[in-house]
């Protein structure tokens, strides 16, 4: 049966242990998955597939709470994201180590990034 997925459905999935032999995401799960975190991009970096979203804060203190925030799901999912704080700005880069590009667990984080955020919000 076809899973259909939808920002709901990303956020109420948990992510999965990955090994090498993990399937990436193919391109026409990218092309269902993509459109339900709009903000992100699909970047390449040293020949791998990577999901990264720049987050704009008012301050270091509201950049440093949200990177927190980010780490602590990420550690609860046991899948941890590149994150490169700085004044006002925080960008979260997600990938799947094991397998040098794009998991589906990767789409369920930004997703889950992307409500963490929503706490955030002016």
């Amino acid at each position: 049966m076809k899973e259909y997925w939808t920002l709901e459905a990303l956020l109420q999935k948990t992510c999965v242990p990955c090994s090498g032999d993990s399937p990436p995401v193919t391109e026409t799960e990218i092309a269902e998955l993509q459109p339900q975190i709009p903000n992100w991009k699909i970047i390449e970096e040293n020949g791998e597939s990577h999901l990264q979203c720049v987050y704009k804060f008012p301050d270091f203190q509201t950049a440093l709470a949200f990177t927190q925030r980010v780490g602590e799901e990420a550690d609860k999912q046991g899948h941890h994201p590149a994150l490169l704080t700085e004044w006002g700005k925080v960008t979260v880069t997600w990938w799947t180590h094991a397998i040098q590009g794009l998991h589906r667990n990767d789409f369920i984080m930004a997703a889950k990034t992307d409500e963490i955020a929503t706490g955030f919000a002016p």
